[in-house]
């Protein structure tokens, strides 16, 4: 139906009977022009959900060089040459340094201490640059940088330290005289350009060693030593985020358990393990990034509670559980090792809250901050999908904290999915054990962000809290923050249930990236905000302290029946497909194909590398991702779809899919996917798959399986070697247009806050009942195109000021296409 009919539909739709009238609104007789498409009612006499401080909040992980490269702001990558191929494998000790004459990497006794493995034995007469992060050092005209080393020359040598770029010289160059053995040296530079392309070098007169080659800008962020690239704390610190969630993520809980040290032959691939990331930063601990690449901990524990002190954020850091997750998926059973981590645990809260008396306490009064940090919140343990084996280990972890310390809030999760046989297994065990909070996780596409608003609806009010401390709608245009803007209206809704909430990941540079969609971009010299930034900042900014119940008219929707082309796909895996049929409901033949003759029938998208073998037709490039061949006609509808697959080899197993419209509009069922392990139906919208059922279930290798898939209207039914596997319906409504109003009790504000994702404006009545209220309010709107995405150089999706002066109890306001719009009222 075209768009202006079901604006046509809605304006029928607001009848008397409607929430508020038109009619309502205006004298008699209402002319065209006021005919309003939605309306929304406020009961400002009832009270909602308390909403706390601690809502909305972050989550950091080293992630798309976050960390290193990124938020901390030492501008030398691989300054204690500890890079390895156990890191990535194409680093060497020397990856990001060129060497002038004799250097080479040493791992010997004279290190400059046993956790610091690596130095450099420089030559008479040779030199090393670096090449620092992205394009080069970025430095900029007038500002000061702290060079630092380490170094040992017995018969002594002068180092010369400079700053340059291909023009030539940024800083005057810097004469340091070494004597004897290791001890740190110092030297400032003052930029005499701006270069986004520096490099450091670093030349010797006779042989030294060196380590710990560093250089900071003096304008850290509130110019903490150690401390973090101004520009990137500015914007996490513009967020005012609740809390901080560190340091991950995947690093918590993947690769060994095992310490920093020789009894463990220095374990490079460890879990993120706090006792490694603190003390004098030369003593700490290097590590394999579970990213693929290395991580120096020079962003450690400490900073991470000194940065959540600095921003007023609550400090909530996540610790191993034993169980690995992000398909490593083992759990340990060593007992000792186990006790280890717990007691590493509470080690971790003396750290954080004990007297500077205590053990721990007073390592970190030796850090600089006598004061303790006020941990409140623990999380054990991120995403693991042994629910059982996981939650046995959670609660030993528990109940010794519990022990120690009973005001701690100790979070549990429920795996990677927002459902599934994981995700339920974890969340009886997690309300059986009565848990305080469970940290749940996913990433889905802006449809099922539209499709849920609803989840938390139904979730026990006397059960365990939600944390939902990892979530995106898997992409950064503005759609994206549409459908989170969306969502976040539902959190805040069921803020009595859903008691923080954070955004992940947060940052990415531009030239180092693993995982999309990401909050904030940077490079060597710039940041910006992503689309979902923005929509974040305007909610972080503007939660309110309760919420005021409100509903609103719906949008009508006209769905039919389930439609579309069938295909056939491999995901990292070679498979052969036969004996193709689509029939009809009424028993009609659609497709018939056993490839005798040829694949003429099918279209291929361009991936993969299809051919016709032994009569079936396969794919043999096990590297290739998403090979999709469709057949068909898009508008087929309630049929009956067989296919015989037989996985060849790779990591994966079938890719069979149905109601195919285009190459972003499709559902299929992945069957072994998750590198073997799981079988789920996922529906692609525009490019954005969600999970609509999933199960543990695995494909073997040269087996022959019969695949049928029964579509009747929006109802799905799948059957596996003749058996029934499951079904599903898909008649949920991508609802566009959604509200929340709060209270800030602060200000007596009434913050009315609607979300318009479609691409026609919405002319809403508003009544805000008994309220009594001024006539103006203060509005904040992002409006963009759909497909707008923010860059260094073009930011469209930008919040706009302005003030609108016709508001009274009832009124009637036009939201803009596209659009978040926040309107903030006084009440009088």
């Amino acid at each position: 139906m075209p768009r202006t009919d079901a604006r046509t539909r809605r304006r029928i739709g607001l009848t008397t009977t409607a929430l508020l009238t038109a009619a309502a609104l205006l004298p008699a007789p209402a002319h065209a022009e006021d005919v309003t498409d939605y309306a929304i009612t406020v009961d400002p006499s009832a009270q909602g959900a308390k909403i706390d401080d601690t809502m909305y909040g972050v989550f950091f992980e080293d992630i798309n060089r976050a960390a290193d490269g990124g938020l901390y702001a030492e501008l030398v990558q691989n300054r204690s040459f500890e890079y390895s191929t156990a890191d990535n494998g194409s680093y060497t000790p020397l990856t990001s340094w060129t060497a002038g004459g004799t250097a080479e990497v040493v791992n010997d006794s004279g290190r400059l201490n046993e956790r610091n493995r690596n130095y450099l034995s420089l030559g008479s007469g040779s030199s090393v640059t670096n090449a620092g992060y992205n394009t080069g050092i970025r430095v900029e005209q007038g500002k000061r940088y702290d060079f630092s080393v380490w170094a040992r020359a017995e018969h002594g040598s002068t180092l010369t330290v400079s700053l340059k770029d291909a023009a030539g010289s940024l800083a005057a160059a810097r004469q340091v005289a070494v004597q004897g053995g290791w001890a740190k040296y110092k030297a400032t530079f003052t930029a005499t350009r701006t270069s986004n392309r520096g490099r450091l070098a670093v030349a010797a007169t006779h042989a030294a060693a060196l380590d710990e080659i560093s250089l900071f800008p003096r304008e850290t962020y509130k110019n903490q030593p150690n401390g973090l690239r101004k520009d990137l704390a500015e914007k996490i610190a513009a967020l005012k985020p609740g809390f901080v969630r560190f340091p991950g993520g995947c690093l918590v809980n993947t690769g060994s358990m095992e310490d920093y040290s020789a009894a463990s032959n220095w374990q490079r691939k460890r879990s993120y393990q706090w006792k490694d990331t603190i003390g004098p930063v030369e003593q700490r601990a290097t590590n394999a990034n579970f990213w693929g690449y290395n991580q120096s901990y020079g962003l450690g524990y400490y900073e991470y509670f000194r940065f959540s002190e600095d921003i007023g954020a609550m400090p909530l850091p996540v610790v191993p559980a034993l169980v690995t997750g992000c398909g490593q998926n083992k759990a340990t059973d060593d007992e000792a090792l186990l006790e280890r981590h717990i007691q590493d645990t509470l080690d971790l809260i003396e750290f954080a809250n004990g007297p500077a008396a205590s053990k721990w306490g007073k390592v970190r009064a030796q850090m600089g901050h006598p004061e303790p940090f006020h941990l409140t919140h623990l999380g054990v343990g991120n995403e693991e999908n042994l629910p059982k084996e996981f939650f046995a280990r959670f609660e030993r972890f528990r109940t010794a904290i519990k022990a120690k310390y009973p005001d701690i809030t100790v979070i549990s999760n429920s795996g990677p999915d927002d459902a599934g046989t994981t995700f339920d297994t974890a969340w009886q065990l997690n309300r059986e054990g009565k848990v305080d909070m469970v940290d749940e996780h996913y990433y889905n596409s802006p449809n099922w962000f539209l499709q849920n608003n609803d989840r938390y609806d139904s979730y026990d009010r006397g059960g365990p809290k939600v944390f939902l401390g990892e979530y995106a709608s898997q992409g950064n245009a503005w759609r994206n923050g549409l459908a989170e803007a969306a969502y976040m209206t539902g959190l805040e809704r069921n803020a009595d249930v859903v008691k923080l909430a954070s955004y992940a990941p947060l940052l990415a540079n531009e030239d180092y990236v693993q995982w999309r969609p990401d909050m904030i971009w940077f490079n060597n010299r710039a940041s910006w905000n992503s689309a979902n930034y923005e929509v974040q900042k305007l909610f972080m900014n503007n939660v309110g302290d309760r919420v005021v119940p409100s509903r609103a008219t719906t949008t009508p929707t006209v769905s039919g029946p389930i439609t579309g082309a069938v295909g056939l796909s491999t995901w990292a895996t070679s498979a052969a497909y036969d004996d193709v049929k689509v029939t009809s409901a009424d028993g009609s033949t659609l497709l018939s194909d056993d490839f005798s003759g040829g694949a003429s029938k099918w279209t291929s998208s361009g991936r993969g590398s299809w051919s016709i073998q032994g009569g079936a037709y396969v794919q043999t490039d096990t590297a290739a991702e998403n090979t999709m061949v469709t057949a068909g006609d898009p508008a087929w509808k309630d049929y009956d779809l067989h296919v015989k697959a037989t996985k060849k080899s790779g990591k994966e197993g079938f890719l069979v899919a149905f109601g195919v419209k285009d190459t972003g509009n499709y559902y299929w069922w992945n069957l072994g996917g998750w590198n073997n392990t799981q079988s789920a139906i996922e529906q692609a919208v525009d490019g954005g798959k969600s999970t609509l059922l999933s199960k543990p279930g695995s494909v073997e290798t040269g087996r022959a399986y019969d695949i049928d898939i029964k579509v009747r209207g929006r109802q799905v039914t799948l059957f596996l070697d003749g058996k029934e596997w499951g079904s599903f319906e898909d008649d949920k409504p991508a609802e566009p247009f959604r509200q929340v109003v709060t209270r800030d009790a602060k200000t007596g504000d009434l913050i009315v806050k609607v979300v318009n994702a479609q691409p026609d404006e919405a002319r809403t009545a508003v009544d805000l009942g008994d309220a009594r209220v001024a006539s103006t309010a203060r509005v904040t709107t992002l409006a963009a195109d759909e497909d707008a995405v923010n860059t260094e150089t073009d930011t469209p999706v930008t919040p706009v000021t302005s003030t609108f002066r016709g508001v009274a109890k009832q009124f009637t306001y036009t939201f803009p296409a596209n659009s978040v719009t926040f309107l903030r009222i006084k009440q009088r």
